[in-house]
């Protein structure tokens, strides 16, 4: 006999693209919604729509929002004259998470690639160097991955903000804490014995 479950196999598909997600995973959590339609689904399903009307990009930074200006960059108590450039939102939400950087935010959406034609006008660099001058800011600091393209944006972010005063920093690459030497890449050994400091 046919099943007649077409809009919970759609609802399935599509949860199962979510990344961390797989077929078996979205349909368990299908089923909990299901059971739990008054305290999980419906609630889910109006936030979904108001964020899918609402959600925007950051006019200043690129972060994501539902008001024209994130929180971050409207809060006073982050003008501290720093900016963190990241590669995505979900890199700046990792920083957040730590809660240790108090400055401000610019999202690039990406790194230069030749290949995917992606230069420094889809990445908004202008207007980060145009960001750095407007605000004065005192310090940028490249908080890229650790790739070939992202290192190749950093220096190509550094060298269009030469002519600056602010000071070009970027964050520290080696061994992670709680880290063992036998299990790191030679990459990561390699750039915690360059950053190696005093102690």
């Amino acid at each position: 006999m046919a099943r007649d479950e077409t809009g919970i196999e759609a609802l399935i598909e599509l949860m199962a693209r979510l990344p961390g997600l797989g077929p078996r995973s979205a349909r368990r959590a299908v089923l909990v919604l299901l059971k739990k339609r008054a305290q999980l689904m419906a609630p889910l399903a109006q936030s979904l729509a108001e964020v899918a009307l609402a959600a925007k990009e950051c006019r200043l930074c690129g972060n994501i929002s539902t008001t024209e200006t994130c929180g971050i960059c409207t809060d006073p108590a982050r003008a501290t004259g720093e900016i963190c450039v990241v590669e995505d939102v979900a890199d700046l939400w990792a920083l957040e998470r730590g809660q240790v950087f108090k400055g401000r935010y610019h999202v690039l959406g990406g790194t230069l690639s030749a290949l995917d034609a992606i230069g420094p006008d889809e990445l908004g660099i202008p207007r980060l160097v145009a960001r750095v001058a407007e605000e004065g800011l005192r310090e940028v600091i490249l908080a890229l991955n650790a790739t070939v393209d992202g290192q190749t944006t950093a220096h190509y972010i550094a060298d269009a903000l030469s002519g600056t005063e602010a000071q070009i920093t970027t964050l520290a690459q080696g061994v992670p804490i709680g880290g063992e030497l036998d299990y790191l890449d030679d990459g990561t050994i390699g750039a915690a014995l360059r950053a190696r400091r005093r102690v």
